[in-house]
């Protein structure tokens, strides 16, 4: 997610309450403007979940799947509802949000089968004694989710969360709070009260939500809010999961065709306008295939601007710092070789943008940018091109295109991220996992893992009394 204050300006509403004005990114009209959460709201939020935590625990974990599978029912009858929020508030297309709320559903059927199946290990000490954990509900678990993937990633989170016994205070994104307000009435009626709420605001609603008694934080979205969050964490004493930004490579080497290279570079970098956490975010490609390949880099990018595919940024702030990286790419020295220029007409549009010439002085190698720009730097080895790979503050993810097994090992052991996929962009096993590290986050985000974050692990340990002190009648 990008580490550029990306908060949506708050305007004060009829009813003279601070609240969070969303314009459509493809047409700059106003939508909506929706109350942001007073502080004594969110306060009550955390008290009702508390509340509610101890029964909620206490519900067997087939029941708790039981309420999921019937979230995910209700989740799947509002797809299309929900589906157009998104494309009014986000500018993601409906095809495309439609997609993302169908993977919202597998999610959710998902956790409802892993939550009963969650379990502890065992030890065996000598023959009357043995050692067990148990694996308990942390309590109350504050869930603050992004704007780009807002349903998918939501009810990652939510389902981990509740299906572990926890109870959940959810801040969506306030760059889509309707959405995330509607998703919030969908699924609640499939929990007992209290047990799953959501809440609406920016930036400094999720601050006092953090600073709250919760007892776990869970968090997509920037590293400067991440970063944030972890230190409020650390006061508190919740243990926090963070999902942040990334800055991931592409490392292209030489004997790879260098079309079939630039195909996945641009699913990589301009997928969802590049708004996504995993996008292809900085190209290192070997100098032996690389004018064919930034030939083939700028064909498909102009495809795509050419044929309207490249949907809006979420709004024009971000249409700012995307552009800023570009300006400053190119006052260095970096070439446009297609789009890199603001498009006239209103919305948030930025084209399909390929810079050629990039060092790795510029803002858009070394940060994350977040738009639709693929950045090319041509390197002269595999070697020169994993050891910037390896450069940088971030690690989310990387990718390697490459059929030498051996670099590809290098590669593997190399690189200092929570994943690393080999010649594709994107893909993964059903139910993976990954942990990131440095100021990309902390902490398992997807797969059964999640579930141990959601835990806490009580250990048992069971010895037998000696005989003696057994009463005449059990011995």
């Amino acid at each position: 997610m990008p580490t550029t204050a990306i908060e949506t300006t708050t305007e004060t509403g009829a009813a003279g309450h601070s609240g969070i004005t969303i314009r459509n990114p493809r047409s700059g009209e106003v939508l909506w403007t929706v109350p942001e959460a007073e502080p004594d709201a969110v306060a009550r939020a955390v008290e009702v979940a508390r509340s509610a935590s101890a029964e909620w625990a206490r519900t067997a974990p087939a029941e708790r799947g039981a309420a999921l599978r019937s979230a995910a029912r209700a989740l799947d009858a509002a797809a299309r509802e929900l589906a157009e929020l998104n494309a009014g508030e986000t500018g993601r297309p409906v095809d495309e949000s439609l997609a993302g709320i169908a993977a919202g559903v597998s999610t959710l059927e998902q956790y409802a089968e892993l939550g009963p199946v969650h379990r502890g290990l065992s030890l065996r000490g000598n023959a009357l004694a043995a050692d067990y954990t148990v694996a308990e509900p942390r309590g109350v678990a504050a869930l603050l989710t992004p704007w780009n993937d807002p349903v998918a990633v939501a009810c990652g989170l939510i389902g981990a969360a509740l299906v572990t016994g926890n109870t959940v205070v959810h801040k969506p994104s306030e760059r889509c709070p309707r959405l995330g307000e509607s998703l919030g009435e969908v699924l609640a009626p499939a929990f007992p009260p209290g047990v799953f709420q959501t809440i609406s605001g920016g930036a400094g609603v999720g601050a006092l939500l953090a600073q709250c008694e919760v007892d776990v934080i869970a968090h997509v979205g920037s590293s400067a809010a991440g970063a944030r969050i972890a230190r409020a964490g650390a006061l508190t004493g919740a243990h926090v999961i963070r999902e942040n930004g990334g800055n991931d490579p592409l490392l292209v080497d030489r004997d790879v065709d260098p079309v079939w290279a630039a195909g996945q570079a641009a699913i990589g970098a301009f997928s969802n306008s590049g708004q996504i956490c995993v996008a292809v975010e900085r190209i290192y490609v070997h100098e032996a295939i690389a004018q064919e390949f930034c030939s083939a880099l700028e064909a498909e990018a102009a495809l795509r601007n050419s044929n309207g595919t490249v949907a809006p940024l979420v709004d024009e702030r971000m249409r700012e710092a995307v552009h800023a990286h570009v300006t400053d790419a190119l006052q260095q020295g970096a070439h446009a070789v297609e789009g890199g220029a603001l498009p006239e007409g209103p919305g948030a549009f930025y084209p399909a943008t390929v810079l050629t010439g990039c060092t790795d002085r510029m803002e858009v190698m070394t940060e994350e940018t977040f738009g639709p720009v693929a950045p090319v730097q041509v390197v002269e080895s595999f070697d020169d091109g994993l050891r910037l790979a390896c450069s940088g503050k971030y690690g989310l993810a990387a990718t390697v295109l490459s059929g030498n097994l051996a670099h590809i090992q290098r590669a593997v052991a190399a690189l200092p991220v929570g994943t690393v996929k080999i010649n594709e962009v994107f893909g993964g096993a059903p139910g993976g996992a990954a942990q990131p590290r440095g100021e990309s986050g902390a902490g398992f985000g997807y797969g059964p893992e999640l579930l141990d974050e959601f835990s806490r692990v009580k250990v048992v340990h069971i010895a037998a009394p000696p005989a003696a002190a057994l009463p005449e009648d059990q011995s």
